[in-house]
């Protein structure tokens, strides 16, 4: 038998970060002595967002989803004995990218590491972080522009970097078809590519070079056909956009480049032991096909409905890609899929869909003016609402959640507040304190002219990554830079999306909804009250604000006034509008981990304004015995990933109106 050459391995990746700089360089250490070859850098809110672990929007989130880095300090120990001229890292960071590279770069340069040869990627996509993510700080157009002087910097210092992975990723995770995720991303890559030539920082013939260096960040769901389907067509689509539109004649500058996350959204807190196959299915979609395979893949773990992973379930997931390389003959063939009939049909349906749609964006002004008129996120909005009332009805069938419910007690489960880890919550309290000294030892008047120099830079036209990479030396802050540039562009309130939402659901007579709008019609009645009003807030940081908006539209269908103002605001603040718009009942939606600080925050708040009896119910990635804490601080209620029926949800939320009001329970059946 003739001895094949088998391909190199695609680039493993774990998504890692959480408490300190000091605890994620020991896990990521650990994590390459087990095989990994690429590291991939989770930060947390507070960073992510451009604020300083001591702000107040910061409490609760410091070290929960990622680990905190304020300062250049914090970005040694994260790397420290990890020689970083050798590795290849991708940093999840969109609004503060910028800073965070730069932050990386100057760490790299304290090692004695050639700037040259730095190899990785930060995803910098801020068009999906008003999508989807929430994690954006400034205006579109401020924001673009950082986006363009990232790239064009990078080109000239750290040619080997990809300063942006355009990510469709977290568009199917706020419900986006597969045409919309390719159009979407492909007229984002578009709106930054021209910005990037408009700039007139790059020469005519280095035009490829840019090119090149966009990579992609995509989803790979659990309809395997689909989306090995939807990657080539991503490859047919881009290669068609660069040579046509950028005039790029290089084959190989052309290449549609992604690394891949699997599904996260198709992960079930119900019978979690299920999400390891679906994890194995949806990492074939984007490895079995050669001509369309990922360049690197992450994979989620089996328990991340449940809360943060431990070491040992990111391991799992690992050897899940180290068994499928290693072990199989999957990288010694050409592709398995050329020739196919079927395969083929599907692509050329997702590409005439995907241009079409792109060429609606286009008409519009491209995708930062569909971001700004509310367009793009009314669609996703609107596609994630049909998707939850396909799972209701059963249409969309997950095993475990709608479908084959039954089940032998889950061992992995048996203890479930240590199936996965806990964040100690004394750490916040130490991050701040070394925040603190840091700011103390440092040169204040180096720190204070670096940030005013980039604030002259940002009023300008100038590029503004070497005034960052200054601002990293001088000791200057995540938030201070942040914060300096908020100064000069202002902040950005994205759209909801929810009220241009069109109706998913019907209430025709006999439906479940129609029942409930029935028991909230009969409330408001019962309350004296014209309409019941409820107001979906979300605390804190957290911008997964997918769960939120259905909510809050299905509260609209089923006859609520609902008061939703979107992400990113205090408990002060959430409690200032409850009273304001005299509401029956306050939602709250926190997925980070920090509800165990912010929400007691508004009980109290509520109580010391005279309001307790407004009944406040949780819903998020919340372990059991948190819920049973939150109930016993007065919480009505607390809803997690598990209870998918949000028809019932409402009707439930009707019913503690109903308790909060001293009513009889209605027999109308919800």
């Amino acid at each position: 038998m003739t001895e094949r050459k088998k391909d190199r391995p695609w680039l493993m990746r774990t998504y890692a970060g959480h408490s300190t700089a000091e605890a994620s360089n020991e896990l990521y250490r650990r994590n390459l002595a087990k095989g990994q070859t690429g590291l991939s850098v989770a930060f947390d809110l507070p960073t992510q967002t451009g604020y300083d672990p001591d702000h107040v929007l910061a409490r609760g989130e410091v070290g929960r989803v990622g680990v905190p880095v304020s300062h250049l300090g914090d970005m040694r120990r994260l790397f420290q004995d990890i020689p970083l001229e050798q590795m290849n890292t991708s940093m999840t960071i969109n609004a503060t990218a910028m800073w965070l590279l730069a932050l990386y770069q100057v760490v790299a340069e304290e090692q004695g590491a050639d700037p040259t040869k730095l190899q990785g990627t930060t995803q910098n996509d801020i068009v999906k972080e008003y999508l989807s993510r929430g994690t954006h700080v400034f205006p579109p157009g401020p924001s673009l522009r950082l986006t363009t002087d990232m790239i064009t910097y990078t080109v000239n210092r750290i040619p080997k970097w990809n300063p942006i992975n355009i990510c469709s990723y977290h568009l199917q995770e706020a419900g986006a078809t597969p045409v919309q995720e390719i159009s979407y991303a492909m007229s984002t890559a578009i709106a930054v590519l021209d910005a990037v030539f408009a700039s007139g920082q790059v020469p005519e013939e280095r035009k490829g070079e840019v090119v090149a260096r966009i990579s992609f960040f995509v989803n790979a769901g659990v309809r395997f056909i689909e989306e090995m389907c939807k990657m080539r067509a991503f490859g047919r689509i881009w290669e068609k956009v660069t040579r046509e539109r950028y005039g790029i004649e290089n084959p190989k500058q052309r290449r549609f480049r992604y690394g891949v996350q699997v599904n996260s959204l198709g992960l079930t807190e119900a019978q979690p032991e299920n999400n390891v196959q679906r994890i194995v299915l949806e990492m074939l979609a984007v490895t079995l096909s050669k001509d369309a395979r990922a360049r690197a893949v992450q994979l989620p773990a089996w328990n991340e409905a449940l809360g943060l992973p431990r070491p040992w379930d990111q391991q799992w997931s690992l050897r899940i890609q180290q068994v499928l390389a290693h072990e199989s003959d999957l990288l010694e063939y050409e592709d398995i899929f050329a020739g196919s009939h079927v395969v083929e049909a599907k692509v050329e349906e997702l590409v005439e869909e995907s241009l079409a749609e792109m060429g609606r964006i286009e008409e519009m002004g491209g995708a930062m003016a569909a971001v700004e008129s509310g367009y793009l996120k009314s669609q996703l909005v609107s596609s994630h609402a049909e998707r939850r009332a396909r799972i209701e009805s059963g249409d969309e069938k997950i095993v475990g959640v709608n479908v084959y419910e039954t089940t032998e007690p889950n061992p992995l489960t048996a203890d479930l507040d240590a199936a996965i880890m806990t964040v100690d919550p004394a750490n916040e309290a130490r991050v701040v304190a070394k925040l603190h000294e840091w700011r103390d030892n440092r040169d204040e008047a180096r720190a204070q002219e670096s940030l005013a120099a980039l604030k002259a830079t940002a009023a300008g036209t100038g590029n503004l990554f070497e005034a960052t990479v200054e601002c990293a030396r001088a000791g200057v802050t995540t938030g201070e830079w942040s914060w300096a540039l908020r100064d000069v562009f202002g902040e950005f309130r994205a759209p909801t999306g929810v009220s241009s939402a069109p109706v998913a659901v019907t209430a025709e007579p006999g439906t479940p909804l129609a029942l409930v709008r029935e028991k909230v019609r009969r409330t408001a009645e019962d309350v004296g009250a014209g309409r019941l009003r409820l107001l979906v807030g979300k605390p804190g940081l957290d911008g997964h604000s997918n769960g939120a908006e259905q909510i809050a539209v299905r509260a609209r269908d089923a006859g609520f006034e609902v008061v939703y103002q979107g992400i990113r605001l205090t408990p002060e603040q959430i409690v200032d509008a409850a009273l304001a718009e005299d509401v029956h009942c306050v939602g709250l939606s926190i997925l980070s981990g920090s509800h165990a600080e912010l929400v007691p925050d508004v009980l109290l708040r509520l109580r010391e304004a005279g309001a307790p009896d407004i009944p406040v119910i949780v819903g998020g990635i919340i372990p059991n015995a948190d819920a049973a804490e939150l109930k016993r601080a007065g919480v009505a209620a607390v809803f997690t990933p598990k209870d998918f029926g949000i028809t019932e949800i409402i009707g439930r939320i009707v019913d503690e109106i109903r308790k909060a009001n001293k009513l009889d329970p209605l027999e109308v059946p919800a």
